[in-house]
């Protein structure tokens, strides 16, 4: 290992003495290597001062000469002119518990490197720069430590680089400060042109003014080697997306920000910075094996949790945007809520009888959760119109709705409700109803909730990803778990990792839903669109993608719409896209009309305690195995974009010893995602760990196994 630092050291001090970003002369860089040694940072200053890195993978430079700074809008930036006061490492290796999760035990390896850093000049301001070194990538961040000439801290820019080695492939969307529901488009790095992208007619999207990319985004070199870019543990701070230039192959942070100020972070000393982290893998499946983004967060602050119980769902959701229901109770538009006097239109689908359909068709099929959007006053005025403070009413459900009623026969059912809040954007009006709305929530045994933001964030010139917001969500999420209140957000800021020291943050949104099949006028969601999510925004954390869908034309109600995949691509959903609540999202009646299908619904885990990535390619196809929590149980999905697909899988993750029974939905011989998506077969085999199975995936299609141990 000594051996390898020393040549690792001396190739970052050739690199960066010949680069001609800098002078030649600098001082000697301090390496920190990963664990096994595959993973190295070489941190330095040039002869100006001013503060780099460079990262290698197995002894070649993957990120080369890159270079830190900071501009404030209240002091001076702070650039060169720096000296190292002190270095310091350390290492750590131990196993912490997922309460919930991919998998019970997570392995927490790296070798740390600490810098303190000090300005030569006048104002003597200090800073750290902070690596820590994993087998599957690095994380690194800045601390601010408390200090005489710097307390009050206005971050107008904080540039952090990552320089490249070379034009690699990439998977990314857009920069946007208010959504990251935009579709993933494959180029080469020189041909990302984010202020190309139209801007979709349903969102309320804000793009930056500069060619930037939203994280996670993940790239394959041209010696296929995977990199991700993300960042971890954001706590009040700014959102960060990557400004890109296409003809140096760099990319920059440049952080969301506000209307209202000039600066994009308010900071007093001492405080961190949320941790940039760069995924590093030899194979595409080992980036979402990869645990460096919770491992990067602080351990569990809430304690016990088996309150929150992972689980299935169903709900009065999908009829909404099928068209079928709606969300209001009458057509009023004005600011009062329901109060009698505008008559019903009769399409209200919140209503107290159809929630106790849908709890009887939980009941009988062993599905133990409930949504139920639009219960609440407040529907007929909260899109569409600029003043939405204090439309909804987070505890008053409308007149055909007995919430009280619905909780009790769920109860008697064994299926619990999950509370729906939509804010449409207008988060002060939340905050003086959270107390109230959880306290509810707690009365009635309601341990989930499912948040929403929809619509341009009130006070005007704040985004969704900027520190106002980002400080909003994590509000919700502490005053949630005083309550033994779980939250599911939609419209939310982006998974970082914080669900291990927030183990109530369960699940996220944050990407183009199954919704977008129903209603987007741009075709929704194109096949490769989910193969591609498992490698980019499933990096990040758990995904309430809300996937089932048997009614693929979605005939009678959207005709000019579909799903653009087939029925067993919708069941192998349920393993390859992570969540702890998996919803059933289609009308009952279509699974009664496939209920050999809808078996492996009933049969899949929510809750593993082991995942394995079997093969995939980015935006191509994975699969992936995982093994139910606190059983023997294993389940398998495989997912292909619009190309056909054959697929060997060996099941060498099973048992010694033992034998399953593999059931095995499978897309039928003449299955296609467009020309006949509902076509599928079920076979059946015992199997044991020796066994390969061959899957074929039609275009658009999938493949899903439940592996159950033989009696």
């Amino acid at each position: 290992m000594l051996k390898r630092s020393i040549a690792v050291l001396l190739l970052a001090f050739l690199i960066i003495n010949t680069s001609c970003q800098m002078a030649v002369e600098s001082e000697a860089p301090i390496v920190a290597d990963s664990p096994s040694g595959n993973n190295s940072v070489s941190f330095f200053l040039n002869s100006e001062g001013t503060p780099g890195y460079i990262v290698s993978h197995n002894d070649k430079v993957v990120i080369d000469t890159s270079w830190m700074s900071f501009d404030f809008t209240n002091m001076a930036s702070i650039k060169g002119d720096l000296k190292i006061l002190n270095s310091s490492t350390d290492s750590k290796k131990e196993t912490w518990t997922m309460p919930w999760g991919e998998q019970k035990e997570v392995e927490n390896n790296y070798n740390s490197l600490t810098v303190d850093l000090q300005e030569n000049g006048e104002q003597q301001r200090k800073f750290s720069v902070i690596f820590k070194v994993y087998d599957d990538g690095i994380g690194f961040r800045y601390h601010f430590p408390e200090q005489e000439n710097m307390k009050e801290v206005l971050i107008a820019n904080e540039n952090t680089e990552f320089q490249l080695m070379g034009d690699h492939k990439v998977w990314w969307q857009p920069g946007d400060w208010d959504i990251y529901e935009h579709l993933y488009n494959e180029t080469s790095f020189s041909g990302i042109d984010a202020l190309s992208k139209q801007n979709h007619p349903n969102l309320a999207q804000t793009h930056i003014p500069v060619n930037a990319v939203n994280t996670p985004v993940t790239m394959k070199t041209a010696d296929g080697l995977y990199l991700s870019f993300h960042e971890a543990a954001l706590l009040n701070y700014a959102d960060m997306t990557l400004q890109v230039d296409p003809k140096t192959f760099q990319m920059k942070s440049n952080l969301v920000g506000s209307e209202n100020t000039e600066y994009k972070v308010k900071q007093q000393t001492p405080f961190s910075t949320p941790w940039r982290t760069i995924q590093i893998s030899d194979k595409a499946g080992d980036l979402i094996e990869s645990k460096l983004i919770v491992n990067l967060n602080e351990p569990n602050k809430l304690g016990d949790m088996s309150w929150f119980k992972p689980t299935k769902y169903v709900g009065i959701w999908w009829e909404m945007h099928l068209g079928k229901s709606t969300w209001d109770m009458s057509a009023q538009q004005d600011m009062n809520s329901f109060s009698g006097e505008a008559k019903p239109h009769g399409k209200h689908g919140a209503t107290t009888e159809n929630a106790k359909y849908y709890i009887d068709f939980a009941a009988k099929n062993g599905i133990h959760g409930i949504l139920i959007e639009g219960w609440n006053t407040g529907w007929e005025h909260w899109i569409g119109f600029e003043d939405r403070e204090g439309v909804f009413d987070f505890v008053t459900p409308y007149p055909d709705y007995d919430l009280q009623e619905v909780v009790k026969y769920g109860k008697e059912k064994g299926v619990e409700l999950i509370m729906h809040h939509e804010t449409s954007a207008a988060p002060r009006t939340y905050e003086q109803q959270m107390d109230s709305a959880y306290s509810l929530m707690k009365s009635l045994g309601i341990h989930s909730v499912k948040t929403g933001y929809v619509g341009k964030i009130i006070p005007k010139g704040e985004y969704h990803h900027g520190q106002w917001m980002v400080n909003h969500y994590q509000k919700a999420l502490e005053t949630a778990a005083k309550y033994q209140v779980a939250i599911d957000a939609h419209e939310p800021i982006k998974a970082t990792g914080l669900r291990r020291t927030y183990p109530n943050f369960i699940s996220r949104e944050g990407l183009r839903g199954q919704e977008f099949n129903a209603w987007a006028s741009d075709g929704g969601n194109p096949p490769n669109h989910l193969p591609t999510i498992a490698f980019t925004r499933m990096l990040a954390g758990p995904i309430d993608y809300t996937p089932g869908i048997f009614n693929i034309k979605l005939d009678p109600w959207k005709a000019e719409n579909q799903v653009n995949t087939t029925l067993a691509q919708q069941l192998a959903l349920y393993v390859v896209i992570y969540s702890p609540v998996q919803m059933a999202a289609d009308l009952p009646e279509y699974y009664e009309e496939h209920d050999d299908a809808f078996q492996f619904i009933r049969d899949v885990g929510v809750d593993w305690d082991e995942t394995e990535v079997l093969n995939g390619e980015v935006g191509d196809f994975v699969t992936i195995a995982r093994k139910e929590k606190g059983t023997d149980k294993w389940f398998v999905g495989a997912i292909t974009d619009e190309n056909a697909r054959d697929l060997s899988i060996t099941l060498d993750f099973l048992d010694e010893g033992k034998e399953y029974t593999a059931a095995i939905y499978a897309d039928g011989d003449d299955a296609h995602w467009d020309n006949n998506p509902t076509s599928y077969k079920i076979s059946s085999e015992v199997v044991n760990k020796n066994t390969k199975l061959d899957l074929k995936l039609a275009p658009g299609g999938g493949a899903a196994i439940s592996l159950i141990p033989v009696e």
